[in-house]
């Protein structure tokens, strides 16, 4: 079978091209971010050679351009009939706004720097297929209009290359081609099987030259694609997978004895605990609770049963998405790697203390008013323990001030690097180079690779068609 190229920006440790690889039909030939400690992480994985910004591109080895995007001259990277490019430009960059005459005809649109040399990239590397990948709310941002001329752009390339360039100072050197828009929407990776519940804006668009009469098998490929990345067809998106399962490496049924010890270890929390928000879990939350892992998955996820066998079928969903992870049967806990990448922090006394009167699912507000509240107010992520029964929630990569993501049992505190990648569906077997922030970082800002794998999957039926 034909194996494709894979061409990547904002690359960092390199999630969506992990999950590209992992189809065995694609094979990643250029990646580039401005970091070195993510460019350390990938090269070591995928054998790439690692060049910086100024030094000769090898044309023939898979490379890793350590460049601010900005300085990359794609002219001279040398790979030539690109199948795929993905990438997703920083959401700090995106200011696509409007003038403030918005009726007047001609108005200047104001786009993000790095999205402009994305853009650019696009025009000069080509590919069959893009897909771009960012924040929910740059769908939303501008009240709307910033997603609007995003898609604009990329369906109307030769005419808006000039509004792009004003920003970027820099020329296409090959005819301009326009690109078709066969996906666009909001995904939620839970529904695909990954074991946390992240939004991401997806847009997928594939070269109009190619399929120029062809658009019955494009629009049939369209439908297809938005049934796989919404999950219509899924049972994952009703019944989801937990983050006990990725660390215990079983399923639901099979965890009672586990799950039936996590929760009685708080059952004495609210002696201890004094506030309206524990007061509030106790009578909603605590006191609901039967201790049976199935009856409390069902109540944790609000999950009406449409019959015995459909349950039965999403845990079978629940292994099979584990043994495809590679994660089944294999406990994280206490598991040694050789980056040490899951090495237990230590961690302050005041913080330990803190959150041994959290419990799951809940956060710094849960102590408030008492003697281990946090000064000051925070969002809800802030000092949140996971859910053993629910997906967990945005691994971050940044932060300070207990962002750091917390186990649900209550003798364990801060998340190792480790367990945010299972959270993040990197297999055990991928290493991590850096520090342990650099790679707390790589992991947060990763796609899932089980959502790049999933994008591989949903295209190759239409690159075969093309190189039939």
């Amino acid at each position: 079978m034909r194996r494709y190229k894979l061409f990547s920006l904002f690359s960092g440790a390199g999630g969506i091209d992990l999950g590209f690889a992992l189809t065995d039909r694609f094979v990643p030939i250029f990646a580039n971010d401005v970091l070195a400690a993510p460019a350390g992480t990938y090269s070591h994985y995928f054998g790439h050679q690692i060049c910086r910004s100024g030094e000769p591109i090898p044309s023939q080895k898979p490379v890793y351009l350590i460049s601010d995007i900005c300085d990359v001259d794609f002219n001279l990277i040398g790979h030539d009939d690109i199948d795929v490019m993905v990438g997703g430009p920083p959401c700090q960059d995106f200011s696509i706004v409007r003038g403030p005459n918005m009726e007047r005809k001609g108005i200047d649109v104001n786009r993000g720097r790095l999205y402009a040399h994305f853009v650019r990239a696009l025009i000069n590397v080509q590919p069959k297929i893009f897909i771009f990948e960012n924040v929910p709310g740059l769908k939303s941002a501008n009240s709307g209009s910033a997603y609007k001329i995003i898609i604009e752009d990329f369906q109307r390339l030769g005419l808006r290359w000039n509004e792009v360039k004003k920003i970027i100072g820099n020329n296409a050197n090959k005819p301009i081609k326009n690109y078709r828009i066969l996906f666009s929407d909001i995904i939620d990776t839970s529904a695909l099987g990954v074991p946390q519940r992240r939004r991401r804006l997806i847009i997928l668009g594939i070269r109009e030259d190619i399929f120029q009469r062809n658009w019955l098998f494009l629009e049939s490929k369209r439908v297809e694609i938005e049934r796989l990345l919404l999950g219509h067809n899924s049972l994952f998106k009703k019944y989801p997978l937990t983050a006990i399962e990725a660390f215990e490496g079983k399923t639901i049924p099979d965890l009672q004895k586990e799950y039936r010890k996590i929760m009685e270890d708080y059952s004495d929390l609210t002696k201890f605990v004094d506030s309206p928000r524990a007061s509030t879990w106790q009578k909603s939350v605590w006191e609901k609770l039967k201790l049976d892992i199935v009856e409390d998955y069902i109540f944790a996820n609000k999950i009406k049963i449409k019959s015995p066998r459909e349950m039965e079928t999403a845990y079978e969903s629940h292994a099979s998405i584990l043994k495809e992870l590679e994660f089944y049967n294999v406990n994280i806990e206490g598991k040694d790697f050789f980056d040490g990448s899951n090495t237990i922090a230590n961690e302050s006394e005041t913080v330990f203390s803190r959150m041994q009167m959290i419990p799951p699912d809940e956060n710094w507000q849960f102590v408030k008013g008492t003697a281990w509240q946090v000064e000051g107010r925070g969002m809800s992520l802030i000092y949140r323990r996971l859910h053993p029964l629910k997906p967990a929630y945005t691994v971050v990569a940044y932060g300070g001030g207990g962002t750091w993501g917390y186990h649900y049992r209550r003798n364990r505190s801060r998340l190792t690097n480790r367990e945010r990648a299972r959270l993040q569906t990197f297999p055990d077997y991928f290493p991590f180079i850096g520090s342990v922030s650099q790679v707390r970082a790589q992991i947060g800002e990763a796609i899932p690779p089980l959502v790049g794998k999933r994008l591989g999957q949903a295209i190759l039926s239409i690159l075969d068609e093309i190189s039939f």
